[in-house]
């Protein structure tokens, strides 16, 4: 069964099951408002009766009886409206009407003792149906109403006035001939709200099948309208989310398609040239192409392009290890500033070669906590990328213990960098500046994407500072022991 009739039936069976119950509320309380507005109409008569028809003997203040006169007069004019009473004396005998001259209902001359006994307390008796005492010639029942009255503390008399069941029950099948032809209408109503309901809802429900059509086909670009009035438009606002999260998704995965491709140029530019170069004198050697005095600086040649191709294949394992979580940190705490002097005893040469001047300007002891191979890696790369992009200028380095931290700074005087070379200098095959593609370095795109995932696995925080032709910063903070243990930091 399709979702529409699915829909539209549930909608017809809430509203008919609603109509239903309140119909079968409003046929009961409709019966009892009948009953209860016949015996307040026969409550009147009866009072209206006893005041007339009462005698009273003023002098001695004493009950006299009847007047049946009047009495005859009030039921000649209630007999036309179907309304018939009887009157009781203190000792439950009918004085009225007489049985010999009664042309209405034939009426049992007693009443029940259990209902004499609430009578003579005060209280008044309501029968819907008197079964076998107030029957009428042609079988037919009636509702009364029993009242007693009381004279000097004593009761006098009680008088039943009763009415045909059949009335009443003629103006409750009225009632409930409207209140049918209303539930008609309603259902009528009911099928086509029904419909509509149903209707709007699966246009809805068409409107989200269709655009995830469109998403599966490749079109990311969808977005639905959603005024939070109810679930749907909650979904609504997901799909929304979940499309641009893909599309983003998609984006970056091109970007990284892109860079990946230009990082597989590069690289196979990377390694023909040490390739081509180690090939080259390999055969040189094999054929003594070379003289004697030259094989010395062939063979270090060859050594130092072996060290370049190692370079580069362990740049792309390392990062890979480091995305997919495959690598584990030995954090201990040692001398800061001894690592660092290490480092700039090792790049001292490189910085010499383009003509820059490195200064380090840490404390004699600065502690840190950290992986010593991977804090010894990342300042290394830092270091190394700023002597790559300054020329004939000054990189200086610092160290300072902060707040449960250990903060470094590379400061250079480069080339400096744009605000979105800033913004992308963290992602992985990204060159700020790619005119720079063969350098001695090896440069592969991967090193500072390395730099960041490994300080952000210590729990610490990298930044950076950058103004073209001024210059570069870069901040680098580790955090204590107890720090790092209480409250470490997101992985960026």
């Amino acid at each position: 069964m399709k979702l529409i009739y699915q829909q539209m039936l549930a909608f017809f069976a809430v509203i008919m099951t609603t109509l239903l119950v309140v119909g079968l509320f409003f046929i009961q309380f409709t019966d009892k408002m009948v009953y209860e507005n016949t015996w307040d109409q026969l409550e009147g008569y009866a009072d209206s009766l006893m005041q007339q028809a009462m005698t009273v003997d003023k002098t001695t203040n004493t009950f006299n009886g009847f007047q049946v006169s009047m009495l005859s007069n009030s039921e000649a004019v209630l007999s036309h409206q179907k309304v018939h009473f009887a009157i009781f004396n203190d000792k439950n005998k009918m004085i009225y009407p007489i049985a010999e001259r009664n042309n209405g209902p034939a009426l049992a001359r007693t009443l029940k003792k259990a209902d004499w006994r609430k009578l003579k307390q005060g209280k008044r008796i309501y029968r819907k149906s008197d079964h076998g005492t107030n029957v009428l010639n042609n079988q037919q029942e009636m509702t009364d109403v029993l009242v007693p009255y009381f004279y000097g503390g004593e009761l006098k008399a009680v008088i039943s006035v009763g009415s045909l069941v059949s009335n009443v029950h003629a103006n409750i099948t009225k009632i409930e001939h409207n209140l049918f032809m209303a539930l008609l209408i309603s259902s009528v109503a009911a099928v086509v709200l029904s419909f509509l309901l149903a209707k709007y809802q699966i246009f809805r429900i068409n409107r989200l099948r269709g655009a995830a059509h469109k998403v599966a086909k490749g079109d990311f670009d969808v977005q639905l309208e959603a005024k939070h009035r109810d679930e749907l438009d909650d979904l609504a606002i997901d799909f929304n989310q979940m499309t641009t999260s893909l599309r983003e998704s998609q984006d970056e995965i091109k970007r990284q398609e892109e860079r990946r491709r230009q990082f597989m140029a590069d690289a196979a530019h990377e390694m023909r040239t040490p390739l081509t170069t180690i090939n080259g004198l390999l055969e040189g050697l094999q054929y003594n192409a070379i003289p004697e005095d030259m094989r010395g600086k062939s063979i270090a040649l060859m050594q130092n392009e072996t060290k370049r191709l190692i370079r580069i294949v362990n740049e792309n394992l390392d990062y890979e290890k480091i995305r997919t979580n495959q690598i584990s940190l030995s954090k201990r705490n040692f001398n800061g500033t001894e690592a660092l002097q290490n480092i700039v005893l090792q790049l001292t040469k490189k910085a010499h070669d383009a003509g820059d001047k490195l200064l380090l300007t840490p404390g004699a002891t600065v502690q840190v906590y950290a992986d010593y191979d991977r804090f010894v890696q990342v300042m290394f790369n830092v270091i190394q990328n700023a002597i790559q992009f300054t020329q004939q200028g000054t990189i200086t380095i610092t160290a300072k213990h902060g707040y449960h931290e250990t903060v470094f700074t590379v400061q250079d005087t480069g080339i400096g960098m744009s605000a979105d070379q800033v913004k992308n200098i963290w992602e992985r095959y990204y060159k700020a500046d790619p005119s720079r593609k063969n350098t001695k370095y090896g440069e592969s795109g991967l090193g500072l994407a390395i730099v960041h995932q490994l300080v952000h696995l210590h729990g610490g925080e990298i930044k950076v500072a950058s103004k073209e032709k001024v210059g570069t910063t870069f901040t680098i903070s580790f955090p204590d022991e107890v720090a790092s243990q209480e409250t470490p930091k997101e992985k960026g």
